[in-house]
């Protein structure tokens, strides 16, 4: 008995080993994948305007299901030189805006609801750079701005223009590249 007794004990800690690796090594892919969605977006660092990564109709995208009455653009953010602003005029259209981490995981989304006069404004930034743009904001005329902290400092920001009907999937796509990602340069 005392042989059947060890031989349990140390499969039940073989068990417990493998399921902890298990779990560990499904929580570290995303730190660990090499084209995650950050990799593959990170190029539109330096661009001015979104980058379409998947046009209505579904053609020419690393998307692995791209949805063909939506144009998907994208552009990646590093928030160690400043604030980053990314601001588009909305119109008939629906659209959307998803604010990501570098690491994965959504941490605001906005839809054309909150546009004020046709014009959608949202100004990602650290916590650092939101109590200096409090510190040097005039109290007579405070900023306009919808800030939002971003848990990390590089990101991306998902630009989702859908098109109701197959005739207006170019204007879906003109209107998901129209959005700017600008960076703002620390004051």
């Amino acid at each position: 008995m005392r042989g059947f007794s060890r031989f349990l004990v140390a499969t039940l800690c073989g068990l417990v080993i493998a399921a902890g690796v298990h779990i560990a090594a499904i929580f570290a892919s995303p730190y660990l994948a090499e084209q995650d969605a950050f990799a593959k977006i990170q190029p539109t660092l330096t661009a001015d305007k979104a980058q379409i990564i998947s046009a209505p109709g579904g053609e020419n995208t690393w998307l692995p299901k791209p949805d063909p009455a939506v144009a998907v653009a994208a552009c990646a953010f590093d928030l160690r030189n400043g604030p980053m602003r990314v601001a588009a005029r909305t119109g008939s259209l629906f659209l959307s805006f998803s604010f990501h981490k570098e690491t994965g995981g959504v941490f605001f989304a906005v839809t054309d609801r909150a546009a004020v006069r046709g014009e959608l404004e949202i100004v990602a930034m650290t916590a650092r750079q939101l109590d200096e743009a409090r510190a040097t904001e005039d109290e007579n005329e405070p900023s306009r701005d919808v800030r939002i902290v971003a848990p990390e400092q590089q990101g991306f920001v998902i630009v989702r223009v859908t098109a109701p009907a197959p005739s207006l999937r170019p204007q879906a796509e003109e209107a998901a590249k129209a959005v700017s990602c600008t960076a703002e340069q620390d004051a």
